[in-house]
């Protein structure tokens, strides 16, 4: 203060004979010592703040994921935010028999078959491919697993892909996953310092953003206007689980600008019909985004 200034060039800034230890034209340019002001008081940095802010939402939708649990049947999420790196989990680690979501698996070990062999699917394969993915045909998916070498040749491909926890059955529906594992096949269909090449990584889009109407239920129910959504779909039932369905969705909800770039994995079982499993794994779905907000 201006005031506080002036009065210690008064009282305390004399030299010994009494006058001013400062030069005139110091006084002038205000170049006298002043009193350390009180420190600022600082509050949280803007990276506390997001990170307080993510962990608030983590805890929210955990709690509303306990909530659902328990009125439900089982199931598990995973959700890899590209954008952001940033990964949620409930139940991740916990397995669950596949269905026909392997059928994009055994996609990403065509391609990879075909990427070694030096050349692109030939059309015999893609017409395998095409309804395998897009119809969920099981007689194609059938085909192009004995044709990557069946269990040992998905497993082999599997530890490029980086699915440590996926056990592949030699039938194929109940090869065992886990939500976490299934997060990353979807980030390796996209990574363009993965595994599969531009061209594999365009095919791999293209069938899953292509889906029959009738099955594009799960992930692109949380898919918003003018959003991108890829998709594979499973469901199963078996006399062995007392006719309960098992129901899943993997997939891909994107922007064209980045913003949103998001992969999420719900797997579920012991649904009592097929509908009730698609309600299920789709309000999980929508769960992570109104709580992760991406």
């Amino acid at each position: 203060m201006i005031l506080g200034g002036g009065g210690l060039i008064a009282v305390g800034l004399g030299g010994k004979d009494g006058t001013s230890s400062l030069s005139p034209s110091s006084l002038i340019r205000g170049d006298s010592p002043s009193p350390k002001g009180s420190p600022s008081p600082t509050g949280p940095s803007p990276e506390e703040l997001a990170k307080a802010e993510r962990a608030k939402r983590v805890t929210q939708l955990t709690a509303a994921l306990k909530k659902l649990d328990a009125t439900s049947p089982e199931f598990s999420v995973a959700v890899l935010d590209k954008k952001t790196g940033q990964t949620y989990a409930y139940r991740g680690t916990v397995k669950y028999d596949t269905a026909s979501i392997v059928k994009a698996q055994i996609l990403a070990c065509m391609l990879l078959h075909d990427q070694d062999a030096g050349h692109d699917p030939p059309s015999g394969e893609m017409a395998l491919a095409k309804p395998m993915i897009r119809l969920s045909d099981n007689n194609a998916a059938t085909s192009l697993f004995q044709h990557v070498g069946a269990k040992s040749g998905v497993t082999k491909c599997n530890k490029r892909l980086g699915l440590t926890a996926t056990a592949v059955n030699s039938s194929w529906g109940l090869t065992r996953t886990t939500a976490d594992d299934q997060i990353r096949l979807l980030s390796e269909l996209v990574d363009t310092k993965g595994p599969l090449d531009a061209d594999s990584r365009k095919t791999a889009f293209t069938l899953m953003n292509t889906v029959s109407e009738e099955q594009e239920w799960g992930i692109p129910s949380i898919a918003k206007s003018g959003e991108t959504a890829t998709v594979k779909n499973g469901w199963d039932t078996r006399s062995a689980d007392g006719g309960l369905w098992a129901i899943n969705t993997i997939g891909r909800v994107t922007t064209a600008d980045g913003d949103v770039n998001v992969s999420v994995a719900v797997l579920s079982h012991d649904n009592k019909s097929m509908d009730s499993g698609v309600a299920l794994v789709q309000q999980v779905a929508k769960l992570t985004r109104q709580y992760l907000k991406y």
